[in-house]
Order: structure tokens, then C-alpha cells, then sequence
């Protein structure tokens, strides 16, 4: 949001994916990343004949992951998924490995799961594995342990989108990035990508670092004594707006150095999760950017692929019918990544936008 870190995937361009999307129609579904619902169905009980589903958050303090939550019940229904009331980890990856065992003595014949933990989530997929219970790895990917589907974004091009916004707008000077948890391929992806574009194409910027772990305080702690030492700072990188947003904003009102966009002495702030707190920042001038991450296509296509999982459908590498890729990662593993499209200004009041479209 440990082990193996995902390096960059190109996805192809517009017109090379429409040359192989027009391969792939003419092939059978395993062939390609298409997810037409074209498979014959089996199983027994539930949604579509598939059995109760468990899906397991990583924690609630987010307003992402609490969008998320409220997408899963409404995923679930239009996807034909029998999902059992969503389980809350609280940010404990071993109290995570006990939700996925709890899960499976209740009889699920499916799991969604979030990873809090790349490395430590194995053991409760030997768990789900044992048991024959299919698991899709949502917003996280897994460094070893079989899943049918990771869903997911790519979060190197978050780090790098970041890179490249406050290297056009800043070009030289100091710039922060507050990091999640490097025990989460996400934050290793967002922290390497970032530290790796800064030195190849901006190397007037200087990165200083915070490692956050998705901590709030941490990171309001972490950037007070930063600022502190370094007054001088032109640019900020948040990963994750859902968590870093609120602290972020404060520490730099508290110290007189919020200034709307525009103002002199305005910091540029670019951020990761595409919440509408971030959108209203954007529209306020208080941050300049965000990479929005898919939380209502997180929820459907974590319900899509699990529902193939329980069918006995499987996937192959390639370009989907929703404009995403599926790319195979260095453990072998299927991941769907999926849009994360940068909003700035020019953008933000797009309805296409989920955090446009919830209150």
C-alpha cells in the first residue's frame, strides 16, 4: 500500500492494444486478458451458483478503503456475488491471516482480500489454498502464494506521475515524498519509481524522505521536524491522500506555509487515491494533483475475478475489454492493472471521476 518489488510495465499503445484486442476476439477467453462472461459456470449455492464470497479490508481510517467498503455490497449485487459483510483487519497484518482462517471455518467458497503485508499474507493464502478456496488479491499484490487475480493499479506509474508533475512545476530544489509501508509492494513500487524518475530526468530536485508506513501521525510528525531543518522545501509527494492528506495540510498551516496555488511561496503537493477531500484541495489550490486510484473498479472487478475463480475461469496476459492490461508479475502471478488517471485543475470536475461521483 515486502519482498519482490513490481518493476515498470509499459502498458502498450492506443492503437497497438487495438490490434491485439482484435487478435483476442478471435481467440478463446484463456488466451487473452479479455473478461467477456463467456465460460460455462459451476459450483453450487449462492450468487449464480458460486458460494458465499468473504471479503477482507485492510483497515477503515482511510476515506479511501472506506469508499471502497461502500462499493463492495453494490459490486457485489451487479456482479451476481453472494458477499458476506466485509471484515476490517485495522492495519494488524497477523490479525489479517486470523480474518482469512475465520473466513474459511465459516465455509466461503471464495475470498477478496487486500494485503496489509506483501511477505506476511502468504501464510493465510496456504491457508485459503489448503481448503480450495480461490483468493483475488485486491490493491495489493502479493510477493509469493497463489491468487487467481491480483486487481490492482500500477503504482510505479503512480510514482512516476508524481515524479514527472513536480519536476515540470518545480524543476530544481528540495522535494519530500512521504512513503507508505515498505512492507507493501505498493509502497516500494511509489517510493523507487519516484526516488528512480527524480535521478534520471530531474536531477535539480533533491528527494528527502519520510517513511509513513500510511501512519498519519507519523507523517505529521515526521514532516513538523523536516520542515523545521529545511524551510526551504518547493515540493511535496504524498502516497496516499487518504491517510496523508489532513496531517499534511495541517503541519503546513500550523507553520505559516500553506499558500494556494498561485500565491507566493506555494508549495506543490501531488498525492496518490483520488478521494474527494483531494478533489476539494485541488479546487481550494491547497494541493496541485493527485493520481486517482480506481476504488469503485477495485470493487468490481474484485468480484468479477472471484466469481471467475469459483467457475474455474482463468486468464492470460493481455489487453482487456476495460481498458486495462493484464501483465504477468515476476512470481508468476495474473495482475489486471487497471486506469489511475492524474487530476489536476484542468481535470478535477470530471464526472467520470469515482471520487466525483460519492458524497
Amino acid at each position: 500500500m515486502a519482498g519482490r518489488t513490481v518493476r515498470n510495465r509499459r502498458t502498450p499503445s492506443r492503437a497497438a492494444r487495438a490490434a491485439l484486442a482484435a487478435t483476442c476476439a478471435t481467440l478463446v477467453l484463456a488466451a487473452c486478458g479479455s473478461t467477456k462472461d463467456t465460460a460455462a459456470s459451476g459450483g453450487g449455492g449462492g450468487g449464480d451458483g458460486t458460494g458465499k464470497v468473504g471479503v477482507i479490508l485492510p483497515l477503515l481510517t482511510s476515506p479511501f478503503w472506506q469508499s471502497y467498503n461502500d462499493y463492495v455490497p453494490k459490486m457485489a449485487k451487479s456482479e451476481d456475488v453472494d458477499a458476506l459483510k466485509t471484515v476490517n483487519s485495522n492495519s494488524d497484518p497477523s490479525q489479517q491471516i486470523t480474518d482469512i482462517n475465520n473466513q474459511l471455518n465459516q465455509g466461503v467458497k471464495g475470498l477478496v482480500v487486500a494485503p496489509l503485508d506483501s511477505a506476511a499474507i502468504a501464510a493465510g493464502l496456504d491457508q485459503a489454498e489448503r481448503k480450495g478456496v480461490p483468493v483475488v488479491a485486491v490493491d495489493v499484490a502479493p510477493d509469493k502464494g497463489k491468487v487467481a487475480m491480483v486487481v490492482r493499479a500500477d503504482n510505479v506509474a503512480y510514482g512516476e506521475k508524481a515524479c514527472e508533475y513536480l519536476g515540470k512545476q518545480v524543476g530544481s530544489g528540495k522535494v519530500v515524498q512521504i512513503m507508505g509501508d515498505l512492507a507493501s509492494v505498493n509502497g516500494r513500487d511509489r517510493s523507487e519509481a519516484f526516488r528512480s524518475c527524480v535521478k534520471k530526468n530531474y536531477p535539480k530536485l533533491k528527494v528527502l524522505e519520510i517513511p509513513a508506513k500510511w501512519e498519519s501521525d507519523t507523517a505529521a510528525s515526521k514532516l513538523d521536524t523536516l520542515l523545521n531543518a529545511n524551510p526551504d522545501i518547493k515540493g511535496i509527494y504524498m502516497q496516499a491522500g487518504g491517510v496523508y492528506l489532513a496531517p499534511t495540510l495541517q503541519t503546513l498551516k500550523s507553520k505559516g506555509m500553506l499558500k494556494k496555488a498561485g500565491e507566493a511561496g506555494h508549495i506543490t503537493i501531488v498525492s496518490n487515491d483520488g478521494i474527494p477531500q483531494e478533489f476539494d484541495a485541488i479546487r481550494k489550490g491547497q494541493i496541485d494533483a493527485t493520481v486517482s486510484q480506481p476504488a469503485d473498479a477495485y470493487a468490481k472487478y474484485g468480484m468479477y475475478y472471484i466469481k471467475a475463480a469459483m467457475q474455474g475461469k482463468t486468464f492470460q496476459p493481455g489487453p482487456t475489454d476495460h481498458d486495462s492490461e493484464i501483465v504477468k508479475l515476476p512470481s508468476g502471478i495474473l495482475e489486471d492493472q487497471l486506469p489511475a488517471p492524474l487530476v489536476t485543475k484542468d481535470n478535477v470536475d470530471d464526472p467520470k471521476l469515482w471520487g466525483n461521483t460519492v458524497k
